[in-house]
């Protein structure tokens, strides 16, 4: 297998909408199409296809001298007109193999992704700690350049990222963007952070909150008037507390859940549903704004459970809401299959209770107009067809299968 080769398996993906691309020796490639992990056609991949594979991955920069010797990198790169590609290339049985994810080149937007244009708001706020979270690969990192986006095009200001690896590559429109990547260009995200504190920034996102160190200095620079965006792979608002608290001394949990409670002004905590119509996933938000009732709950680890409360009354104050809260209103816009709701709800009930409740009282929340109750339509049981890559599809390959002011600073 040649370089050539490669790079059109990298655009078929491209061009199929798949999310990832796994690349393991004995085996075919597959792509990771709307969830599902679906092999492409062709020959298994061979020891000596991945000298090529890894040659495409360090273009341009300093390859492992023995890469028997090398278990984990991580890493992107870049193929002009067609996507940037981030990747981990790990090692298992003794083998190597690959995972490339997808950037696309153009910048999403809140609007083009579907999110509440309330992460708009949020990402106004002048100061504080928003965290964005979610497992891996639930978009975490499409929602905050979104922000970081909206904030690019709005606000005359310096935004400072800390990545590992760096993903989307914002142009400088409003704002002037400084994109660092841990390991070529900084030595950890924590030694980044301490240094952006006198690279006068606005905005500082850090691609991950990965230790105590890092959430440290993270909330000192929200602390000194800073905006600071970064992620947790938790769940939700509740979790992610007791995630960022658990990992100090027990000595140091009280004073933590104080600075938490002053700074911490967000959490967007997402899990990517299908569509209804197949095409691709759309994200499910849980987003907790904090207000006075939340900070006392942070503050007070005998009133944290109480936080879900506080955030299912917010949602006509602030725009916050739960996670079963936002899927009723995609189920009520059919974007979402009530199947798929159900399967991801937090609580089944209270789904349901909002379907009967909540929204607009009308046709699709089983009242008529004239107050007069309507069945609901039945649920959409069946799923929807895979349309993955096939021979006649993919190609076979040979051999392969912020202004100071506004900020207060």
């Amino acid at each position: 297998m040649d370089q050539k080769a490669f790079l059109s398996l990298l655009a078929a993906a491209v061009q199929h909408g798949a999310s990832d691309i796994h690349l393991h020796p004995g085996m075919s490639p597959g792509f990771r199409l709307r969830g599902d992990l679906v092999n492409v056609k062709g020959e298994p991949l061979t020891e000596a296809d991945f000298q090529t594979i890894v040659q495409v991955l360090f273009h341009g920069k300093e390859m492992p001298k023995d890469l028997s010797k090398v278990q984990d990198h991580d890493g992107s790169f870049e193929v002009k007109n067609l996507s940037r590609f981030r990747y981990n290339l790990f090692r298992y049985k003794g083998r190597l193999g690959v995972i490339l994810r997808i950037i696309p080149a153009d910048i999403p937007t809140i609007e083009k992704l579907g999110l509440p244009s309330v992460l708009k708001k949020i990402a106004e706020v002048p100061r504080g700690l928003v965290l964005v979270t979610g497992a891996t690969g639930s978009g975490k990192s499409s929602t905050l350049a979104a922000m970081i986006d909206h904030i690019n095009g709005t606000s005359p200001c310096h935004i400072l990222t800390i990545e590992d690896p760096i993903e989307f590559l914002h142009p400088n429109k409003k704002s002037r963007l400084s994109q660092r990547e841990v390991g070529s260009d900084t030595g950890s995200f924590a030694h980044a952070l301490r240094a952006a504190l006198r690279q006068d920034p606005d905005v500082i996102l850090v691609g991950e909150m990965r230790d105590p160190e890092t959430i440290d200095v993270a909330l000192k620079a929200a602390e000194t008037g800073h905006l600071v965006f970064s992620t947790v792979h938790t769940n939700d608002a509740i979790k992610t507390i007791g995630r960022l608290i658990s990992v100090f001394p027990p000595e140091e949990q009280r004073m933590v859940r104080m600075r938490l409670a002053d700074n911490l002004m967000a959490t967007i905590s997402q899990r990517l549903i299908k569509r209804a119509d197949g095409k691709g996933s759309i994200a499910a938000q849980e987003i907790m704004i904090s207000n006075k009732g939340i900070a006392e709950c942070i503050s007070d680890p005998d009133k944290t459970h109480e936080i879900n409360d506080f955030i299912t009354k917010s949602r006509e104050l602030s725009g916050g809401q739960t996670f079963d809260q936002h899927l009723s209103e995609l189920f009520l816009k059919k974007l979402i299959t009530r199947d798929a709701a159900m399967e991801n709800a937090t609580s089944p009930a209270d789904f349901e209770r909002n379907l009967m409740y909540g929204g607009n009282p009308g046709a699709e929340t089983g009242t008529a107009d004239n107050g007069k109750r309507r069945t609901p339509p039945p649920p959409n049981r069946k799923a929807p067809e895979s349309d993955g890559p096939t021979s006649s599809q993919v190609v076979v390959l040979e051999g392969m299968g912020r202004d100071k002011e506004k900020k207060g600073a």
